[in-house]
């Protein structure tokens, strides 16, 4: 008896196995028959401040609507008001993607959610999801600072902009690419959602389903109280949020010493900066070509253009290359290194941005600061030197009127703490010539980096585009004018210029196809494998150190540095090493170029580039309602996921669950009437003994 007991525990157990894994394989044939899941979906998250939250979200469960193709007026009636079968799941082509449409979806309980089709071009009247006024809250220009330039009352930097990122959508909604799964999803609702005639469609419809949930609510100060409660008190403690922070990559002529600060008293240096950050309505999505990589593509080229005749023929005054994070939503740029350098002294040179048609650049001031008579001789004298250079190379730089504020840019941070002389190198005299900032369409296209059909991706690396010649003499233009303006000998500035190639490469990389082999060879061997950093290259969110960072931070390391004969671990450690030095130079293993048969061949690379946290005090000082600092947090999740199936009417969905109601209600009294009878049923007639004498 206890043999045959064990058997059948054990031959239960093999049964309860095959069952679970006959089960699982079932569920999961099924969950592929019901849905279509769609895979090149990029949504719109939450984020929260110090006031309030923006953005879209799901119910935790995820929002379900029947699918509507929103392609005419009409179209958006049916959707708000006379369709019989809502809540709606929106599916639209850009054009429809306005702040009025939006705005309408959003004051309608008829909405489940939306998905825009992305297409390759933008609307041709423009597209920005940005407010009219950058960084209003963020900049100079307060009541206590030039009021009459404040809020934009002199120039309104973006016309175009529509507000529609700051607006908080309690929905979910998607960007979808223009490919084979949109035309899986218009097939779908041609097949079974198209009116007829006029008549609504007859069920089953075609119905998607979009899951955004977001764990952070309200603003950043209840979010971050609710976030730190849980870990005090919580044995395993979930983050609802994160700060926005990131890195800057900063680099100088010549190098400080971090254990010393590296600096003399009273020194002053010239300083060059762009922003590494871009955003869009969706997350993730940020190409920025004109507004964040024309300026990081120009600083690139004239710090390789400056630094050998820097080296050779050194100037007076030290220069810093700095590219800061955090811009687009005003998060405070912390140089940790020449922090107090940069603060307790004046910047001679501040460009953020330029732009590719060059025809005429406007250098931009900032009036107030400039009523101080010591800043406003320094800023004309910048003004000269770079009108003295632009003359050389046939360029033509103008100012616009004296009363005109400062356009949005991280040169505004540096004057809310002390008037310091400075520019904005620009393409605009006021308002924005840009006409999709901050948006997914400020693409390669709209800068007009395009490449002939009948190039590899190799010979696409190479080409020189007009873009690329265009942008090499703005970087001639500012590594020049740098120079000069640092106290470098005027017989030296011929010297300088920027490499054609070498713009074409970075325009390539950062635009087009970042997995190249020339950015391949500049990264170190271990960003090259298994969850590489070669795919996304800018992005709006902030929360770690992005592939847009590290980018530029090796790129940077070896325009402006030299190679050395150290092996890895010497590199990886050189503080044994006779002459080398943690305290003034970075050191980086980079993979090389790849040889004929396929290897690499790698080598080590001394410079002064260095990486800052870009994180606002705010958070430092655990200040989260701070109205001096940026409070900008992104809320959490689980899951993200678009999926598409076919849904029955509420009629039949009843029927169902009636059915299967009474199925199971059946089942439990025949259940309990075998139990009870289970004697009578199944008791064996015992038979009588045959018993042999």
């Amino acid at each position: 008896m206890p043999r045959k007991t064990a058997f059948m525990s054990q031959w239960n157990q093999v049964t309860t196995v095959h069952a679970s894994v006959l089960l699982s394989g079932c569920m999961n044939s099924v969950e592929q028959k019901i849905y279509v899941e769609l895979n090149s979906t990029v949504p719109c998250v939450r984020l929260l401040n110090a006031t309030h939250q923006i953005g879209c979200q799901s119910s935790i469960s995820g929002d379900t609507g029947v699918l509507h193709v929103l392609e005419t007026e009409a179209d958006l009636d049916w959707i708000l008001s006379t369709g019989p079968h809502p809540p709606y799941m929106v599916v639209m082509e850009a054009a429809f993607f306005t702040r009025s449409t939006m705005v309408k979806m959003k004051n309608s309980s008829r909405v489940a959610g939306v998905a825009v089709i992305k297409s390759n071009t933008g609307p041709t009247e423009g597209f920005s999801p940005h407010t009219s006024c950058p960084n209003q809250n963020t900049g100079v220009y307060t009541e206590h600072y030039g009021p009459e330039l404040a809020n934009c009352n002199n120039t309104v930097w973006n016309p175009l902009g529509n507000g529609l990122s700051y607006e908080d959508f309690a929905f979910p909604i998607f960007s979808l690419k223009d490919d084979n799964q949109t035309q899986v999803i218009r097939k779908c609702y041609e097949d079974h959602n198209m009116r007829m005639n006029g008549s609504a469609p007859q069920y089953p419809l075609c119905a998607m389903q979009l899951f955004s949930h977001m764990h952070a609510v309200t603003d950043t100060v209840t979010c971050m109280r609710r976030t730190d409660l849980q870990n005090s008190f919580s044995i395993n403690p979930e983050k609802l949020c994160d700060p926005l922070s990131d890195f800057n990559v900063w680099t100088s002529i010549r190098p400080l010493n971090n254990s010393i600060k590296g600096h003399k008293e009273n020194e002053s240096v010239v300083i060059a900066a762009a922003r590494l950050d871009g955003r869009s309505f969706f997350w993730d999505i940020a190409p920025s070509a004109e507004g964040t990589v024309s300026s990081i593509v120009t600083l690139l080229a004239a710090a390789q253009a400056l630094y050998p005749v820097a080296l050779e023929a050194p100037p007076q005054r030290n220069i810093f290359f700095t590219f800061f994070q955090g811009v687009s939503r005003g998060v405070k740029m912390h140089l940790k290194m020449p922090v107090q350098l940069i603060w307790s002294n004046y910047i001679s040179f501040g460009m953020l941005k330029t732009i590719i048609i060059i025809s005429s650049l406007w250098m931009h001031s900032d009036p107030v600061s400039r009523k101080n008579t010591t800043v406003n001789k320094q800023v004309a004298n910048l003004v000269a030197n770079i009108k003295s250079v632009a003359s050389s190379l046939n360029l033509s730089l103008n100012e616009p009127s004296a009363t005109q504020a400062l356009p949005p840019s991280s040169f505004q941070r540096f004057l809310r703490v002390r008037p310091v002389p400075g520019l904005v190198l620009a393409d605009h005299q006021a308002s924005f010539t840009n006409r999709y900032y901050e948006s997914l369409y400020d693409t390669a296209t709209y800068l007009n980096v395009t490449y002939p059909s009948d190039l590899s991706p190799e010979q696409q690396l190479e080409y020189e585009t007009e873009a690329a010649k265009s942008l090499t003499q703005v970087a001639t233009l500012v590594a020049r004018s740098i120079y000069k303006q640092a106290g470098g000998e005027d017989r030296f500035l011929n010297n300088i210029t920027a490499d054609t190639k070498t713009v074409a490469k970075l325009l390539y990389g950062f635009l087009i196809m970042s997995n190249n082999s020339w950015f391949s060879s500049l990264l170190p061997p271990e960003a090259l494998g298994r969850g590489s950093i070669l795919g996304l290259v800018i992005t709006h969110i902030i929360n770690t150190l992005t592939s847009v960072t590290r980018f530029v931070q090796f790129i940077l390391a070896n325009m402006t540095g030299t190679v050395t004969k150290l092996n890895q671990s010497q590199c990886q450690n050189p503080k044994d090493v006779p002459g080398e030095s943690k305290d003034l130079y970075s050191y980086s293993w980079v993979s090389g170029p790849v040889s004929v048969n396929g290897t690499t061949d790698p080598y080590c690379v001394r410079s002064s580039v260095h990486l800052s946290k870009a994180l606002s005090p705010a958070f430092e000082l655990t200040d989260y309602g701070s109205r001096e600092y940026s409070t900008w947090t992104e809320s959490r999740w689980k899951t993200i996921r678009a999926r598409i199936f076919l849904v029955a009417s509420p009629q039949l969905e009843m029927m169902t669950l009636g059915v299967g109601v009474a199925v199971l209600l059946v089942s439990l009294v025949v259940t309990y009437f075998i139990s009870s009878k289970a004697e009578l049923l199944f008791s064996a007639t015992r038979e009588p003994p045959n018993t042999t004498y």
